[in-house]
């Protein structure tokens, strides 16, 4: 099986209003498609797709396994920037900015909690230091 690479996400959100705000008016992504419980973002070659729902059972994932985090790559030059645009909007960091693993790396939440990346690096870039 040959992969080209990343292709797309489906992230489950609580508000898809919100979601927007955070996702096309903070990170910048291009809104493709709205539709009533649903909305497809691009952000550079990667495409996200935002799906309204409704929690089930006890909290939003109660009990089961999901997405523990998305990266996005992001140019080296562009880092800082990204960073302070994070900053500035009040996102909350779990972790970084920091150097790792090859790259630059800064981990945040979107509004429902769902942990993101941007990392400067690349897998080959990871491997020489993690091998």
């Amino acid at each position: 099986m040959q992969v080209k690479g990343f292709n797309h996400l489906t992230i489950r959100v609580r508000s898809l209003p919100r979601s927007l705000a955070f996702y096309e008016g903070i990170l910048g992504m291009k809104l493709v498609h709205r539709g009533r419980t649903d909305a497809y973002l691009e952000w550079g070659s990667a495409w996200i797709c935002l799906l309204e729902r409704e929690p089930e059972g006890e909290g939003a994932c109660a009990g089961m396994p999901g997405i523990d985090h998305a990266a996005f790559s992001i140019g080296e030059k562009d880092f800082p920037q990204a960073v302070e645009v994070l900053r500035q909007a009040g996102v909350r960091f779990v972790r970084g900015p920091i150097e790792r693993g090859g790259g630059n790396s800064v981990n945040f939440l979107d509004p429902d909690g769902t942990e993101l990346e941007l990392f400067t690096g690349s897998l080959q870039e990871r491997m020489k230091t993690w091998s």
